[in-house]
């Protein structure tokens, strides 16, 4: 952000951002802020970017093109293993006690 010198003897500068002609004061110090809305660019892409990790269809900021379903397909195959894992479990644990059922009935 830089000010334009209309004249320079009477002190008169113009913002070129906001189109305002103004005096310019010696006590005043202006300072740049386009390093700020850089860093601020920056951040909002990254917000953007932990956004969109909430959602298994959408991109990451570093992962390589075309690993959109990367997280979805991870999900599917994450919960199948516990699904089969604990049905097995169950169904083990369901077996032994039909054994141990028939066991105590039959020696009785």
């Amino acid at each position: 952000m830089s000010m334009i010198r209309i004249a320079p003897e009477v002190h008169l500068v113009l913002d070129p951002d906001t189109a305002v002609v103004a005096e310019e004061r010696e006590d005043s110090i202006l300072y740049s802020m386009d390093p700020v809305f850089e860093r601020m660019d920056k951040l909002d892409a990254i917000s953007d970017d932990l956004v969109n990790s909430l959602s298994p269809s959408k991109p990451l900021m570093n992962s390589w093109p075309g690993r959109e379903n990367t997280s979805y397909m991870a999900g599917i195959y994450g919960n199948a293993f516990y699904g089969i894992v604990v049905g097995l479990a169950f169904s083990g644990l369901l077996a032994l006690i039909i054994f141990i059922q028939r066991l105590i009935e039959g020696g009785m």
